[in-house]
């Protein structure tokens, strides 16, 4: 294999691989390669991708927990500044794993990339003062087509490393990070229902 390490199947999650690329770096600074195919196809990935995208969000941000329904995308996710703790959770209904979530912090520091397959519903929480995501997508955005599960949705019982209580609903009032950071979530996301209560691939 060439410039990529990758841990397959993490959290015992079939279609979740943590990716390590190789950094070649001197007093000068550093040079990777963030996507190589023959690599990724070498390490049993061969996935295709239709679209980059790129996002900018501040401490506090949390975003998700998102899925399309018919036309589920796989994401290869990075952050290329800052850090946030990325989360998957299983939405496929015949998975042995349904339910489960995997979470991992990415950062601008340690270069890791998370490739989540189609049918998990996917969200992150922002750590640093402002964090630029990037991730690669094997389907388009399809707006008529999104989905979305609580991010404080018990039964699934991510640790997400805030404070606060859940109320019942998805909203984020009362929630913070350990250093007194409100939970900054957009009207959208604050309505998701719970799993039991959402669409099931």
């Amino acid at each position: 294999m060439g410039q990529i390490k990758v841990e397959k199947n993490v959290g015992g999650i079939g279609g979740l691989h943590i990716i390590e690329p190789a950094v070649h770096g001197d007093s000068r600074g550093y040079f990777t390669e963030t996507y190589n195919q023959r690599d990724m196809h070498e390490a049993g990935l061969d996935m295709v991708f239709v679209q980059d995208n790129q996002s900018m969000s501040t401490k506090g941000v949390l975003r998700g927990l998102h899925f399309q329904k018919q036309y589920p995308q796989g994401k290869l996710v990075r952050v290329i500044k800052g850090r946030v703790f990325d989360v998957a959770v299983d939405m496929r209904k015949d998975s042995k794993t349904f339910g489960k979530w995997y979470g991992v912090e990415l950062s601008e520091e340690n270069k890791k990339q998370f490739y989540i397959s189609e049918g998990f519903a996917h969200g992150f929480l922002v750590l640093s003062d402002v964090a630029e995501f990037c991730y690669k997508v094997t389907d388009f955005y399809h707006p008529n087509d999104e989905g979305g599960v609580a991010w404080n949705d018990p039964e699934i019982a991510i640790e997400w490393g805030v404070c606060g209580e859940y109320r019942g609903s998805a909203d984020s009032y009362g929630y913070t990070l350990s250093d007194g950071t409100p939970l900054n979530l957009s009207e959208k996301d604050k309505k998701w229902l719970p799993l039991k209560d959402t669409f099931r691939f």
